[in-house]
């Protein structure tokens, strides 16, 4: 590994969540910022939509760990919860005990917690993950648990997280009265080629690089094009031009480990396994042969001629109604 060679104490491209080195450019940290108020106001249900990589996860930790200590965070992060089982899964994560399946009973008991957490002074969160999943039905369940509240305050605020797709599904006329619940609305857009190099120079920085940037801005900007802006995707880019220098015993990151890089990440997807290339062919062949064999038996006369003509080549094949050849 690389880590020896560029004097870092831990990996700097992870594609997991580390909150250790989030990025606050790039307009991150102005909707971190915004996002703690918007829960902290405590009205509404909240929304933040970013295309897959785009680091909405990052950001959804980054505010749980910003969220001031009375607040009880409840994270749904199966999107396949059912209409019923959304609010048996709030129920749960809040340590309400096993309860009749009734969803009447189920509704009065997280009422009753939440009334008392609030006159306690806390603050009930559920962020739901990948929410452009989720059905309908459950959708719906989601704003009528928004309703719960006192005469003056909301008893659970709610943070969907999704892709562009989930506005789709918002625009629907099933669940509009969702989509009218919404306070804040917030994009997280692709990271710019101008934030591309600070960015990984950043991330290089936070786990202990001490030399000059290896990332200059051209060969930020090209990785960043070819990532689409998306982080998950130059993260992968840039650990593999780290490769690529390491590999070259250099320290210094030239063009040719960009392109090796960009090569090599685009050659990944198009890798086929033997064995399924393998099981294509058998199915393929298997395919000529049957049809080959349905003809030979609805033509017996023209099968039998078949079999003559290939007779002197010594192959022995089975002519329908007569002896194999």
């Amino acid at each position: 590994m690389y880590l020896e060679h560029f004097g870092l104490d831990q990996p700097p491209f992870r594609i997991t969540p580390d909150t250790r080195v989030f990025y606050p450019g790039g307009e991150r940290g102005a909707v971190l910022e915004a996002l703690a108020w918007a829960i902290e106001s405590g009205e509404g249900i909240v929304k933040v939509v970013g295309e897959v990589g785009s680091g909405k996860t990052m950001l959804s930790r980054m505010l749980a760990n910003r969220l001031p200590s009375h607040v009880d965070l409840v994270y749904l992060v199966n999107p396949g919860l059912g209409a019923d089982d959304v609010m048996l899964a709030i129920a749960f994560e809040l340590g309400l005990q096993p309860m009749s399946g009734r969803m009447l009973v189920i509704q009065h008991k997280l009422h009753e917690d939440l009334v008392r957490r609030h006159a306690e002074g806390r603050q009930v969160v559920v962020f739901i993950e990948e929410a452009q999943s989720m059905p309908l039905e459950t959708l719906e369940t989601v704003r009528l648990l928004s309703n719960l509240e006192t005469d003056d305050s909301k008893l659970l605020q709610i943070v969907l997280f999704g892709q562009p797709e989930l506005d789709d599904k918002l625009d629907t006329n099933e669940i509009r009265q969702l989509r009218e619940r919404i306070t804040h609305s917030f994009d997280l857009r692709p990271l710019s080629d101008e934030n591309a190099s600070e960015y990984l120079n950043f991330r290089l920085r936070a786990v202990g690089y001490r030399g000059p940037d290896l990332f200059s801005r051209a060969n930020a900007r090209r990785l960043n094009q070819h990532a689409q802006g998306l982080i998950r995707r130059l993260n992968v880019l840039a650990d593999k031009t780290l490769m690529a220098a390491y590999a070259d015993g250099t320290h210094t990151v030239t063009r040719r480990h960009v392109r090796r890089a960009e090569r090599d990440r685009e050659a990944a997807p198009r890798r086929r396994p033997r064995r399924l290339l393998l099981g294509a062919s058998l199915a393929l062949l298997l395919v000529v042969g049957g049809t080959m064999a349905w003809i030979l038996l609805q033509n017996p006369d023209w099968a039998s001629r078949w079999a003559e003509s290939v007779q002197g080549a010594g192959i022995a094949v089975f002519a329908p109604g007569g002896d194999s050849q």
